[in-house]
């Protein structure tokens, strides 16, 4: 028996008819590598053979009578893998919107209680023989980074490891508590937390001065304020339907647009989501003056911590008011400083230690409260949508033997505001998955086909703010990025955009491949002709991705798949 922690029991108490707290992710998949070919057997049999390695699979909640203190996780004594993987079949033609058809009903289900709270749904009839896979488990059991953790014991690195030699293992049993236990367990423990009030409240004081006397400062940056979004199409009180929709993008070319702008990859993929939205509501009609401001998850987790939330957040702004993307990546990059400047002197562990306080019965009552009463619409939105970034790796991956070809994950949408999106990197793709609420974005595909002009909108900004930075003798070394979007330049990182006029110069990449060293002075900006992209099978970055899929096809072609990115450290990224 293990007590959920404050904040794992938070993400239950905010759960009601309408607001889902699981978590999920929808996986194309090729099945021609699976030893033996493909059936739903197999797949099953593969996922009952690792069960035991994933605690969150076989573990069901237990609440504590009158909801005395947070649930406690127990190994479930009637626990059936036939429950928790289902199939269903894809409707015709089998494309990528049609699995995000498939995705969103399956989204727009919550979980059951009174079983471990995951499912697994096997997709069938794909284009090109493919299957896809939609898994959603609940947020109190995992966040962002310990999924991905958990999520390895269900992948391979070779299709042979998939192999199933024998029944299933036996999995660990565990004699429910009585409520006499649950409630001696739940004072004990309540009276051992209010011991650490007093240490919290101090600790709180001073975090709040600290982050006061930084906004005061006239030099220091700040982060984004809560409830001071403005209000957009998607912020409201939500219902119980979802929808999804997916996007892909080159991560070679979102690498490249850090160096090109001097920023980092987060914040280039703000701003990606920035241009994405942006378009979007100009094309509603609906786009704000003031900027939008988004809520960033940031992994707390630190070494050997187990399975369940470690997680905190900051606020951003997107700049979408702006019309310059290069100023739009400023103002990005400084507001993300402030962000991460102010969330380290509130502390990392200040949300889940005030968490542990959370009442069930009040937190829970407030919150159906909010959403039956549609009070979302009583006050500005704390914030305009949820973006994470989840780390992925840089080599492919089979799950049951099946090679992954695409992964999108599907973060929840929160009471108030009906847009998650979540990013993930894979192999040389940055996979995007939109989950919305579908009575407030009833049109989720025209959101995600905005990210691809979002990307050549930023790319062509970062040839032009190439051409007015100071550029050094030795040029930087040229990257094969794989994508139609337009080419990029690069340029040494840390430059500031001149007040300058652009030109409209092509420049020729010089021959020399040496890096780019930060020059003694600057240097009139040379002309030159338009880069060409490269693109050579056995290169490690070759095919990192195409951004302009044909309708139908996107998610299903080999294009998508992507090459292996090799540059160190790739995936490792969490938060902004």
């Amino acid at each position: 028996m293990e007590r959920l922690s404050g904040l794992d029991a938070t993400f239950l108490y905010l759960e009601t008819p309408t607001h889902h707290m699981h978590v999920a992710m929808t996986m194309v998949l090729d099945p021609s590598t699976m030893p033996g070919g493909y059936s739903f057997g197999a797949i099953k049999a593969f996922i009952a053979s690792r069960t035991d390695r994933i605690p969150p699979f076989r573990r069901r909640l237990v609440s504590v009578p009158l909801n005395l203190h947070h649930p406690v996780w127990v190994e479930d004594p009637e626990f059936d893998i036939d429950y928790h993987i289902r199939r269903i079949g894809a409707p015709a033609p089998g494309g990528r919107r049609e699995l995000g058809e498939m995705a969103a009903q399956i989204a727009s289900i919550p979980l059951d209680r009174s079983r471990p709270l995951w499912e697994m749904w096997v997709v069938e009839g794909l284009k090109q023989d493919r299957i896809g896979v939609v898994s959603k488990v609940h947020h109190c059991a995992i966040d962002g980074a310990s999924g991905a953790e958990l999520m390895v014991h269900l992948f391979d690195l070779d299709p042979a490891d998939a192999v199933v030699d024998g029944p299933p293992p036996d999995l660990p049993s565990e004699r429910v508590p009585t409520d006499v236990e649950l409630i001696g367990h739940a004072v004990t423990s309540k009276a051992r937390r209010t011991m650490g009030l007093a240490p919290l409240l101090s600790q709180t004081v001073r975090s709040v001065s600290r982050v006061v006397q930084g906004r005061r400062g006239p030099d220091g940056h700040v982060g984004a304020v809560p409830l001071s979004a403005p209000r957009v199409p998607w912020n409201g009180p939500t219902s119980g339907r979802r929808d999804v929709g997916f996007a892909r993008v080159p991560l070679a070319t979102v690498k490249e647009l850090k160096v090109d702008l001097g920023c980092t990859v987060n914040d280039a993929v703000l701003a990606l989501c920035a241009g994405t939205l942006r378009r979007y509501l100009q094309d509603h009609d609906a786009l704000p003056d003031e900027p939008l401001v988004a809520v960033c998850p940031v992994s707390v987790r630190a070494e050997g911590d187990g399975p369940g939330n470690r997680v905190s957040a900051l606020f951003t702004t997107l700049a979408t008011h702006l019309d310059d993307p290069i100023e739009r990546v400023a103002a990005i990059r400084a507001t993300t400083k402030g962000a991460k400047e102010e969330h380290n002197a509130v502390g990392a562990t200040m949300l889940q230690d005030w968490a542990e306080f959370a009442g069930p019965n009040v937190f829970n009552l407030a919150s159906r409260l909010y959403s039956s009463m549609n009070l979302a619409n009583a006050h500005r939105p704390v914030h305009n949508m949820i973006v994470s970034n989840v780390p992925g790796p840089p080599f492919p991956l089979y799950f049951a033997g099946a090679e992954a070809v695409a992964a999108y994950p599907m973060g929840p949408v929160m009471e108030g505001c009906g847009l998650n999106v979540t990013v993930f990197s894979y192999m040389g793709s940055v996979d995007i998955g939109f989950m919305v609420d579908k009575e407030l974005v009833p049109d989720v595909w025209a959101m995600a086909d905005a990210v691809e002009p979002a990307l050549a909108e930023l790319v062509a900004a970062a040839g032009r703010f190439a051409d007015l930075a100071p550029r050094s003798e030795a040029p930087a070394p040229e990257v094969a990025t794989g994508t139609t979007a337009g080419p990029t330049r690069s340029a040494p990182k840390g430059r500031t955009r001149k007040a300058a006029a652009p030109k409209t110069s092509a420049r020729k990449r010089p021959a020399s491949k040496s890096a780019a060293s930060k020059p003694s002075a600057p240097s009139a900006p040379k002309a030159t002709t338009q880069r060409k992209t490269t693109q050579k099978a056995a290169a490690p970055e070759a095919s990192a991705g195409n951004a302009c899929e044909p309708e139908g096809d996107e998610g299903q072609s080999r294009d998508e798949e992507g090459g292996p990115e090799q540059e160190a450290g790739a995936g490792r990224r969490c938060g902004p």
